[in-house]
């Protein structure tokens, strides 16, 4: 990994980036091949790292999987989440740095998309993007529709998503079901490096508009990733850990701590299945169902508010779809239903944690 030098000035600017797919061929110097589809003009990825077997953090996956399209000495993001010499490389008509304008830059990215590139606009945080909404959610997700079929936008739109520690209430949001109300979009959240790898690879080769949602606090994390070509398809839940007394479904970052409880409650005879959903729209019902109607019980962990939220809509598609399999209502283990405080204390209570996860599965589990 190749850290930038550049002036303060540059770095304070390169807090949003453009990167747009066009017709390329060559082999850059972290040794991935990029062809040409010369029937589109996009390029088909072929990753041909030397390096196998090394255990790589979300931030390496993220530059590996759209390493030629972003990334030059002035946009390397303010998370370091887009490095490399990559603007060197390539040119500025393919890596643009913009100014802090999330509209106007995400407003070129869709006509972009429309007119035969596929862009990734990469956002510092999730949270500045509702300045972007307009044309993320009236432009981007109905463009096919309202086109008559005539247009698709090929698009992906990632940052930073969730809490990050003492940011405030205005950074500390999540939006996974901001975006998955939205029909046209698809929306991703990935938990663990491998994952991260596999689902921006698919993203981008994807030919709606991707909502791709990272973790700021995950960017260090280290994990084994595939080598070569690996690509997760959307759509798909992975279950983490087989088990028999109780379904508990999550996502993103907060799956560590579904995790750490499964070890704790092992020790009591406590047999959990763990489901991480990865993609959230579309959100794959029928492997919760299926691993429901084995343990007849489920609790979902979701960092975010509890009111509209991704766990109500898996409680009501179980109550529709399990109702003869479930032995207990279905619980939740939410984000409080306040906007997110400053304060380390107060943090640690609005957030799912492991007592309160803890106290929900042996409540579905013993009522």
């Amino acid at each position: 990994k190749q850290f930038l030098s550049g002036s303060n000035e540059s770095k304070a600017r390169g807090l949003g980036s453009i990167l747009l797919y066009a017709p390329f061929s060559r082999t850059d110097t972290a040794g991935f091949q990029w062809q040409t589809n010369q029937s589109t003009g996009f390029i088909g990825q072929k990753f041909s790292s030397g390096v196998k077997g090394i255990s790589k953090t979300v931030r390496d996956v993220a530059n590996a999987s759209a390493s030629a399209l972003r990334g030059d000495a002035a946009a390397q993001g303010s998370f370091a989440a887009a490095v490399g010499t990559y603007g060197a490389l390539f040119g500025p008509k393919r890596i643009i740095d913009t100014p802090i304008a999330e509209l106007g830059f995400t407003g070129i990215a869709v006509g972009a998309s429309m007119n035969g590139l596929k862009p990734i606009v990469e956002f510092m945080t999730w949270n500045f993007a509702i300045l972007a909404a307009d044309q993320i959610i009236n432009s981007a997700a109905k463009m096919l529709q309202m086109s008559g079929g005539q247009y698709h936008c090929p698009i992906v739109f990632r940052g930073g998503n969730g809490t990050a520690g003492q940011l405030g209430a205005t950074h500390s949001q999540s939006f996974e079901a901001f975006y998955a109300h939205v029909p046209g979009l698809k929306v991703i959240t990935p938990s663990n490096p491998a994952d991260a790898k596999g689902l921006l690879k698919a993203a981008i080769r994807d030919e709606d508009p991707v909502v791709f949602l990272e973790s700021e606090k995950m960017y260090g994390d280290k994990g084994e990733v595939p080598e070569g070509e690996y690509i997760i398809p959307i759509g798909v839940a992975d279950v983490k850990r087989k088990g028999t007394h109780v379904t508990v479904v999550s996502f993103g970052k907060i799956i560590k701590i579904v995790e750490e409880v499964a070890e704790i409650l092992a020790k009591e005879n406590i047999d959990i299945e763990i489901i991480d959903l990865r993609t959230i729209r579309p959100l794959d019902f029928a492997s919760i169902v299926e691993s429901v109607k084995k343990t007849n019980r489920c609790v979902v962990v979701e960092e975010s508010w509890p009111f509209a939220s991704i766990s109500s809509e898996i409680a009501f598609h179980l109550q529709s779809n399990a109702f003869d399999y479930l032995d207990a209502p279905v619980l939740r283990v939410t984000q409080t239903d306040t906007p997110f405080a400053f304060s380390p204390t107060l943090i640690d209570e609005a957030l799912p944690n492991k007592e309160r996860l803890i106290d929900a599965i042996k409540k579905v589990i013993y009522s």
